[in-house]
């Protein structure tokens, strides 16, 4: 089925986050897999307000540690005991602003999941690095530090894509997908300026298994319309 995540990035208090999640909840999603992933200090408020549902609710980060003095580290013990299904690890964000390398984001990925949560991995190359030619060096490089896992999910997302407005077309994306298929036995989901007017195209590439939805997961229309997308193409 399509997994359809949410990543509200530094976005929408409990307040803001709570009503977002009280209108998702009148909707019917069936057919495909929802997951909404809020700061740190809405994760509360939306495990209780989707209880009962079928969306699930990830974080967008997380130590490698159950406990510890790692002031300002959330970890996935932590985020368990909350309610919280799964994470992010590695986004782009994460590795351009917090230097994240990848041995740090492979880390945080089997504490998450020795700890029980589901992982979304991102990898993506950079404008510069496709421009020289080297995205599949840099996807090989970065799927490397990842082993198969049932509860592993793979999102690829250019970065050159990511809040840009620009996308990579269906083509570039099924190339990419395709290719880190090759190298790792895992679902892997699309990132980078999804928006309701190219989700579909988007979502129906074969080795497209979903999609990781920035920018338009803040608005709910357009992610329950991203959402439906996900659903058609598979119904």
């Amino acid at each position: 089925m399509t997994l359809i995540a949410g990543n509200w990035k530094m976005y929408k208090g409990p307040a803001e986050a709570a009503e977002f999640c009280l209108g998702l909840r009148e909707h019917d999603l069936d057919g495909v897999d929802v997951v909404v992933c809020p700061p740190f200090v809405s994760l509360a408020v939306a495990v209780q307000l989707l209880a009962g549902t079928e969306i699930a609710v990830a974080a967008q980060n997380a130590h490698w540690e159950p406990e510890g003095a790692y002031t300002g580290e959330v970890s996935p013990t932590m985020l368990r005991e909350l309610g919280v299904y799964g994470v992010i690890v590695g986004h782009s964000e994460r590795r351009q602003y917090f230097g994240e390398t990848d041995e740090l984001v492979a880390r945080r990925a089997s504490g998450a999941l020795a700890a029980g949560l589901f992982v979304i991995a991102c990898v993506g190359e950079s404008e510069a690095e496709r421009e020289r030619d080297e995205t599949e060096e840099v996807l090989r490089r970065q799927i490397s530090v990842f082993e198969p896992d049932d509860n592993l999910v793979v999102a690829y997302e250019p970065v050159w894509a990511i809040g840009t407005g620009k996308t990579a077309t269906p083509e570039l994306a099924e190339e990419a997908h395709a290719f880190l298929k090759s190298l790792l036995d895992a679902p892997v989901l699309y990132g980078g300026s999804v928006k309701p007017d190219n989700a579909e195209a988007l979502l129906a590439q074969p080795d497209v298994d979903g999609a990781l939805v920035g920018g338009a997961s803040l608005d709910l229309d357009s992610f329950i319309e991203i959402c439906r997308a996900g659903a058609r193409i598979h119904s």
